[in-house]
């Protein structure tokens, strides 16, 4: 089974491009609340999307899924609706999946839940050593369709330097395993193209093919818009990248025996790239 590729834009013309790549979902990322404040100093973007970025990619996408982050569990205040309302805004604009990010306990998923009611899919965005500490009890809850690894802020929890090293200390097999028990998908991190990234698209996909993930977010770095204003460009690293990706797969499926070798490797990158100082 191939792995759900997803990418975050608000750009119908990329969504487009994306989509006839064989991108699997699209990703409108409108969390904001707290996030700046806990990514301070780090190179990562907030890009605040909108409910008029769903409308606009639900027309645009026609076989791929809309996914769309909304904001952690939060109460009306005077600068933005409650999670109630806005999760009810998310699903009339369109979203086939809702991503709950940052959350810490196990009332903020009942209450994620209980306001989506079964009118999307929904994906936990598991991101927190709280979380983590409490996931045993979140498993039980009925409701949630797929759960997604963040690797940065999840390492940022732990106090870590690279946002891989929860892959490489076994913090990943060990949710992974619970979740297989229970037989929820999950996906982790993201993936650059192949041969890209401190550490490569290649080790980071066995990987997942080891631990059994459904999905994976292709990163900025898979096709930096901001560096990048010709679309026909755009259309070639998509075309190219993807089908890198997918010929990749059908190698993890087919030699299994390589998958155990790159577990032990990908550790030891890691912790070359950490006693470096590169992180």
């Amino acid at each position: 089974m191939s792995l759900k590729l997803m990418y975050i834009t608000n750009r119908p013309d990329v969504a487009e491009i994306a989509e006839a790549a064989g991108v699997d979902r699209i990703f409108i990322d409108m969390e904001y609340i707290g996030k700046e404040l806990r990514q301070k100093g780090m190179n990562t973007v907030q890009l605040h999307h909108t409910i008029e970025d769903i409308v606009r990619i639900r027309e645009a996408i026609k076989r791929a899924e809309l996914l769309v982050r909304c904001n952690p569990i939060h109460d009306e205040t005077e600068e933005y609706d409650s999670s109630e309302e806005e999760i009810n805004e998310i699903i009339k604009s369109g979203a086939d999946v809702i991503m709950l990010p940052y959350f810490k306990t196990l009332k903020e998923v009942h209450r994620f839940l209980a306001a989506v009611n079964g009118r999307a899919k929904t994906m936990l965005l598991l991101e927190t050593p709280e979380a983590v500490s409490v996931l045993d009890e979140i498993l039980e809850v009925p409701g949630i369709d797929e759960i997604h690894i963040g690797l940065n802020d999840l390492s940022l929890g732990y106090g870590m330097r690279f946002l891989f090293e929860p892959l490489a200390d076994g913090t990943v097999d060990m949710l992974a395993k619970k979740f297989r028990q229970k037989g929820i998908p999950f996906g982790f991190g993201g993936v650059a193209s192949l041969g890209k990234g401190l550490l490569s698209a290649e080790h980071i996909i066995m990987e997942h093919y080891r631990l059994g993930s459904n999905g994976v977010i292709l990163s900025r770095s898979f096709c930096n818009l901001a560096k990048i204003d010709d679309i026909e460009q755009i259309r070639q690293i998509f075309t190219r990248g993807v089908g890198d990706i997918r010929k990749f797969e059908d190698e993890c499926s087919r030699c299994p025996e390589m998958l155990e070798a790159n577990r032990e490797r990908v550790s030891e990158i890691v912790r070359q790239i950490v006693g470096s100082g590169a992180v």
